[in-house]
């Protein structure tokens, strides 16, 4: 779960893996849509409206008990970013990541700084695992290649 580096923000789960039950845990996945950090913004405007290698990703989305930062139900692909106070959250991930593993999705992290200093390299590692993932992955559709301002 991401934290923003300033820390105003609490995990979605509130640090103890549970974010809710139903309606508790789809108003609590709306807030983190709003309350979006820097990089998970930033992040966004790439894999928005089928731009990314024309998948179709949903943000702040109720999996299971957990909120997942951005999941592409078709390979099964889960992106997390992770703020600098995320280290201690290590036996945390751990468990998220094995249940979600479990119900068949890969899951793939990265810092908030590499989305803000390594976008291109964020978006390449997603790009191969979707690739990995997908015996044949659908085609752009012409959107793929649309450069996305950071402005």
């Amino acid at each position: 779960m991401p934290k923003q580096s300033d820390n105003s923000r609490p995990s979605p789960a509130g640090g103890r893996g549970a974010g809710g039950e139903g309606e508790t845990l789809l108003a609590r996945a709306r807030q983190l849509r709003t309350d979006q950090t820097d990089a998970e913004r930033r992040l966004w405007r790439y894999l928005r409206a089928n731009r990314f290698m024309g998948l179709k990703f949903k943000r702040q989305k109720p999996i299971g008990r957990y909120i997942v930062d951005f999941v592409c139900y078709s390979p099964k692909l889960v992106v997390e970013l992770d703020g600098g106070g995320h280290a201690d959250q290590t036996a945390y991930d751990h468990r998220r990541d094995d249940w979600l593993n479990r119900q068949g999705f890969v899951v793939l992290r990265f810092w908030n700084n590499e989305v803000m200093t390594q976008m291109e390299a964020v978006l390449e590692a997603i790009g191969q695992k979707v690739l990995a993932l997908s015996p044949t992955p659908s085609p752009a559709r012409g959107r793929g290649a649309e450069e996305v301002s950071d402005n």
